[in-house]
């Protein structure tokens, strides 16, 4: 039987992972990544399930019959993207996230933001060195949290909460505390609501700290479905992960789902 999900959890979740399995450490061929993509999206997970993240050089290897709602990584508009993924600034008539980094981050916010685009900040990767720290992530989420401006993550929130694991599939990955999606989520949540000491949360080791039913909890914090929903669709949107299901299969070993 079908665990009945918690409201808050599914407003937290809704839509929220989006899928790059052509990226490291998955580096799916493309016709297996697609495939996982349609695979998942008839699954009853789906609706956890965001875009297909895609490097616009790939974008002509598409075959007809396997469209998807496209994430594309260019350097200008591109018609079959519904979401652009750049390194610089541009002007589409669409979503575009602007990756940023630790260096002048508010003048590059600022500018993010004149030019209506959105941030996007890199969370992880497959060495130790590639993962910030919980000060740089709390140092981003205010910074977006002030301006009002929406950010997505990418790469290394393939687990809920905080915690040491290996950052490739090889026997000899290197090991790494990583952050945890719930964390970074519930966090940013928190945060458009009001809150400003979020480090705490994004530090968060403890499974237990979190709890989901009609309000979404951290410890003495909480949220109502209507705040966290709000949060999502106006500030904290979507982060890109190489695999669906390892997130998918924490939350399951979590109890969550």
């Amino acid at each position: 039987m079908a665990r009945n999900i918690a409201p808050a959890l599914r407003a937290l979740l809704a839509n929220l992972i989006d899928y790059a399995g052509l990226f490291p450490p998955a580096s799916l061929p493309l016709g297996r990544a697609l495939a996982g993509y349609h695979h998942h999206s008839a699954d009853r997970r789906a609706w956890m399930l965001g875009r297909f993240v895609i490097p616009v050089i790939q974008l002509p290897e598409v075959p007809a019959n396997m469209t998807a709602p496209f994430a594309v990584l260019a350097g200008a508009d591109h018609p079959a993207a519904e979401t652009i993924e750049s390194k610089q600034i541009l002007t589409a008539p669409k979503p575009v996230y602007c990756e940023t980094g630790a260096e002048s981050l508010a003048n590059e916010l600022d500018v993010i933001k004149a030019a209506g685009c959105f941030a996007k900040i890199r969370t992880g990767g497959v060495t130790p060195d590639a993962v910030p720290s919980v000060e740089t992530v709390t140092r981003f989420l205010s910074e977006c949290g002030s301006r009002r401006l929406p950010f997505k993550a990418t790469a290394g929130l393939h687990h809920p909460i905080r915690s040491s694991r290996p950052l490739t599939y090889e026997k000899d990955a290197p090991v790494a505390v990583v952050h945890g999606f719930i964390n970074v989520f519930l966090a940013a949540a928190f945060l458009w609501q009001g809150e400003r000491d979020i480090a705490p949360v994004i530090a968060e080791t403890e499974p237990t700290a979190f709890r989901f039913d009609a309000r979404a909890h951290w410890r003495d914090l909480s949220l109502s479905v209507d705040q966290v929903a709000e949060a999502r669709a106006q500030f904290a949107h979507s982060f890109g992960s190489c695999s669906f299901e390892e997130p998918v299969s924490h939350l399951e070993r979590f109890g969550w789902l």
